[in-house]
């Protein structure tokens, strides 16, 4: 294979960086590696395996990509997970929890022979978790990469979850506070996303004006966006409660946009919550959006003046990255990943109500040469911290340091 895409990389990045990731890769070389998660669309976790892997073997490792497969019962016990993971305190039924264990046992026999094999299997998030147990003829290093925002489980979740992701070789976690103690080596990588995806790629005018007449938006008004899942953690609620509250002063539109997972059974419901709350306003626009519409997400935060991630919990946050990458400033929740992005007054402001963000609405409307200026600095600050090529080179460093572990001197060539 040429190296065609990692010159792409080089463009943007420089050929220092990509220099250092060949370096990293050298010792790596046909090194098997399986990554697992739970769907293959939708989703932080889909989007940066689907950029991760082609890089991956071009740079001469032997990566592969597997998806667990569940049902109705294993998605609903996996969503409680993730929900009470963050904070929420509700018991998970039995029968669900049962169900759990079940589906991870089908595909670890699915799957063995290819994960007993594998040099590194990095296991995503809860999911797939319990695969290990079943797995006792491993002969490479097992790493849980925990993506959501641990820092105040329900305990008693907790507890059920790390009998399993204990005797992992090592976890991965988006930042530290994250983290529970656990008794194998915690490493902290942050998420990112591709430049070279269709999701964040240039655009040219003409796409952009196809994208603002499908829907019926108006150019000559502000158009504020989010775009992210239809999950109650993302407060679509509280952003059509400050968009109303913004309204007040100035003309604007709102686009809430955004798809569901194959592993997420309540986005129906609470996408119907947000078009009840919309109550038919016209200059609320709610689409739902097929898991490939990524030039279309990209066109829409592109048109947009402000972009909005109004999260309450957040793992990390790629819509963020997203949107900066594109020259927005964002106003985000002030919580989990959005903090480690949008530095407040400087790339976006952080907020905690529905009337902060719509004080931060306005302000950024009357306030142009803010928004061009928090604009360049989002930019700027993706360029150098959040790309792929950053998210590759620390993924083979923790590599080579765990093969390398016993060694007082790692050398690369």
């Amino acid at each position: 294979m040429t190296d065609l895409l990692l010159d792409r990389y080089q463009e943007i990045v420089g050929e220092d960086v990509v220099n250092n990731l060949r370096q990293l890769a050298e010792p790596l070389r046909g090194t098997k590696v399986v990554h697992v998660n739970s769907t293959r669309e939708g989703g932080g976790v889909a989007e940066i395996l689907h950029r991760m892997i082609p890089l991956k073997q071009e740079l001469g490792l032997d990566p592969s990509w597997e998806v667990i497969v569940g049902d109705a019962e294993f998605y609903q016990c996996t969503k409680y997970m993730h929900n009470t993971l963050q904070g929420n305190r509700f018991e998970i039924p039995q029968p669900l929890l049962r169900r759990y264990e079940e589906i991870n046992q089908e595909n670890a026999e699915r799957l063995r022979r290819q994960l007993e094999e594998a040099d590194f299997v990095f296991i995503h998030d809860p999911q797939p978790a319990l695969l290990l147990n079943w797995c006792p003829e491993r002969r490479g290093k097992w790493i849980w990469r925990c993506h959501i925002d641990v820092s105040r489980p329900y305990r008693p979740v907790w507890k059920y979850l790390r009998s399993y992701v204990e005797p992992y070789d090592a976890s991965i976690w988006s930042l530290a506070e994250f983290a529970q103690p656990l008794y194998h080596p915690l490493y902290l990588i942050r998420p990112s996303i591709d430049p070279l995806s269709e999701k964040n790629i240039e655009l040219q005018d003409s796409e952009l004006q196809e994208v603002l007449e499908r829907f019926g938006l108006d150019p000559d008004r502000p158009i504020i966006a989010q775009i992210s899942r239809f999950d109650r953690f993302k407060d679509p609620l509280g952003v059509i409660q400050a968009f109303r509250l913004a309204k007040t002063f100035t003309a604007l539109q709102l686009v809430l946009a955004g798809g569901g997972a194959t592993d997420d059974p309540e986005g129906e419901e609470v996408l119907a919550e947000a078009r009840a709350a919309a109550m038919d306003e016209p200059d609320i626009h709610i689409l739902l959006l097929p898991s490939d519409a990524h030039r279309t997400i990209n066109a829409l935060q592109r048109i947009s003046d402000i972009v909005v991630q109004k999260s309450t919990k957040e793992g990390f946050g790629l819509t963020v990255t997203e949107a900066m990458w594109k020259g927005k400033p964002v106003i985000g929740g002030e919580v989990g990943g959005i903090r480690l992005q949008v530095h407040n007054h400087h790339t976006g402001f952080l907020v905690n109500t529905p009337e902060g963000a719509a004080l931060r609405i306005r302000y950024l409307l009357t306030h142009r040469d803010k928004v061009e200026e928090m604009g360049q600095k989002a930019h700027k600050f993706v360029l150098e911290n959040f790309l792929i090529t950053r998210h590759v080179r620390e993924y083979l460093t923790l590599m080579v340091a765990i093969l390398k572990g016993t060694e007082e001197r790692i050398e690369l060539q």
